[in-house]
């Protein structure tokens, strides 16, 4: 699947789709919104980029990748009204054809992560590709391209990597970045450049100053240290939504069935950010467009049982069923309590019996 141009670019790292990332998207947005269309252009992936001669028909090779399993479950109603305005008639996919006279609204990011790629360390995150993807469709977003960052990118300075990625790549028409955007061989670029250098070549530039909620700063790295103490209400206030976990239901150990409640073990993203160890009371989605199911979440070690890696296993409140092999996506709300370990089987129970009733406290309809 092709990449779609030309284009309207956010540009930046994007991880978790927060707030402030938000803020940036919005300038991608022109003045001539039309209704929403019923297909999403999917996730493209650039791959292969000649950075010797950009121009070649080789230099853009992007792929689709986007299970089409892992969608989006709940769209809030901020969002959702956004996308209804935002929308570009859905393309028409037949072969290259593809409408014309559109620009396509795109979000540009790396992979890996820049500080992954320097560090060569690997970096969780708090949105692995597939839940950003989620993301940015809920947002009306067209497209996500995916940006390899190897050696050849690190090297560019920041003139060539507009000319070469934004201009020749993508026919970006605009560009919208963060205020704290770097860019360029050893991060000489800064936004101000990259607005000059786009300006230079008749480009629409947008420079989105950081943004704050109360005395917080909306960042990524707020976010994950929010979600290291458990505050939830914290991080999903910077992130405009509930922080969610999304996986497929594997074969686990079975010994909440044992005990009277039956969990499914969920098999993350293995970049996927996980919270502080411990016991959620949260939303289950199933399906896309059924009511979610309440449920208690348990992330960590279970040191009761002698458990010896980390796990997310989540218990459906009032439902019985046959999960394995369904994707789930689960919306956190409520941190209930940390990680601890118990003397008994039977003191587990009680606690976990005291936990689904507070879930279901917290969770009922006000």
């Amino acid at each position: 699947m092709a990449t779609l141009t030309p284009t309207r670019v956010a540009l930046g790292n994007f991880d978790g789709v927060h707030r402030g990332h938000q803020h940036v998207i919005d300038r991608i947005f022109d003045g001539d919104r039309h209704p929403d269309g019923s297909l999403w252009s999917e996730s493209q992936e650039l791959s292969g980029l000649d950075v010797r001669n950009p121009r070649s028909p080789s230099a853009i090779k992007p792929t689709s990748y986007l299970s089409a399993e892992m969608t989006h479950r709940s769209v809030p109603a901020v969002q959702a009204a956004r996308r209804k305005h935002r929308s570009h008639p859905a393309p028409v996919w037949n072969g290259e054809t593809t409408q014309l006279n559109r620009v396509y609204t795109t979000v540009l990011t790396f992979n890996p992560h820049p500080q992954a790629f320097f560090s060569g360390e690997s970096r969780s995150l708090l949105s692995p590709i597939a839940e950003k993807v989620d993301a940015l469709r809920a947002l009306g977003v067209d497209q996500l391209v995916l940006l390899p960052f190897n050696q050849q990118i690190a090297s560019l300075s920041p003139e060539d990597f507009v000319q070469r990625i934004l201009i020749e790549g993508l026919q970006a028409e605009a560009v919208s970045v963060g205020g704290n955007f770097r860019f360029g061989h050893k991060r000489s670029g800064t936004s101000a450049d990259l607005k000059q250098l786009c300006q230079a070549r008749q480009v629409e530039a947008h420079i989105v100053e950081l943004h704050h909620i109360g005395d917080d700063r909306v960042s990524s790295s707020t976010v994950r240290a929010a979600l290291e103490v458990g505050d939830l209400d914290r991080a999903n206030r910077l992130l405009g939504r509930p922080y969610r976990v999304a996986g497929t239901v594997e074969q686990g150990q079975q010994l909440g069935r044992t005990i009277g409640f039956p969990t499914a073990n969920i098999h993350l993203p293995p970049d996927k950010f996980l919270p502080r160890w411990g016991v959620y009371a949260g939303r289950v989605w199933l399906t896309d467009g059924e009511t979610p199911i309440a449920g208690v979440l348990n992330i960590g070690c279970r040191p009761t049982v002698n458990g010896t890696r980390p796990t997310v296993e989540v218990h459906l409140i009032d439902w019985s069923g046959d999960l394995y092999g369904r994707c789930l996506s689960i919306e956190l709300l409520h941190f209930l309590r940390p990680e601890e370990k118990f003397s008994s089987l039977d003191e587990l129970k009680a606690q976990i019996q005291r936990d689904r009733d507070r879930a279901v406290a917290l969770l009922a309809p006000s």
